[in-house]
């Protein structure tokens, strides 16, 4: 073989010496840690934003949404769906708590307590689920009472001694913080 083509097939023979090899340089502990502290951070923050402006967390503190949602669970909502329909369930604050209540009634209907019970739209309704009748309170609000634009009418699914619609009147959408997703149910309880 001539020696042109041994230099051709072999371009590292033409000065008779291989290239230095080069190791790649060694990694930093210390830039590491730091990537993966900037990486634990940025998740931090994007839930923070996620659970500060499109859901919520809340613990329920009270019975008065048993058996639907019991004392210590922890309900996630949804903030940005406020288009209620009868039957959701929602997130409000009263009197600095944050209460989960049922969505009964919404704008434009008619909602009545009589003694044989609940009244929407002049029929008598059948829930399932609640197991106490539901009766007015003396102090409450007068019936029957028309629910307003923008208004929902909300109880608690334990209608005994509870503060609630009949307490304090139809809730104005923009004063709920959201509808409930999820609960996730304390073991023991």
């Amino acid at each position: 073989m001539n020696e042109a083509l041994k230099h051709a097939v072999n371009p590292t023979s033409r000065r008779g010496q291989e290239p230095p090899f080069r190791a790649p340089p060694e990694p930093s502990p210390l830039k590491d840690i730091l990537f993966l502290l900037a990486k634990i951070a940025v998740i931090l923050v994007a839930f923070l934003l996620i659970f500060t402006f499109m859901y919520g967390l809340c613990r329920n503190t009270d019975a008065s949404m048993a058996p639907s949602v019991k004392d210590g669970d922890l309900v996630i909502f949804y903030r940005l769906d406020k288009k209620y329909v009868a039957q959701d369930t929602l997130v409000l604050e009263f009197e600095g708590q944050m209460q989960v209540r049922r969505v009964i009634a919404t704008a434009g209907d008619v909602v009545d307590i009589t003694e044989d019970g609940l009244v929407i739209n002049g029929a008598l309704q059948q829930e399932t689920g609640i197991y106490e009748s539901t009766q007015r309170y003396e102090n409450g609000v007068e019936f029957p009472l028309t629910v307003g634009e923008g208004q929902v009418f909300v109880l608690a699914d334990s209608r005994v001694n509870v503060a609630d619609s009949r307490i304090y009147g139809a809730v104005e959408i923009k004063d709920t913080l959201g509808k409930v997703m999820t609960i996730f149910r304390r073991r023991n309880i």
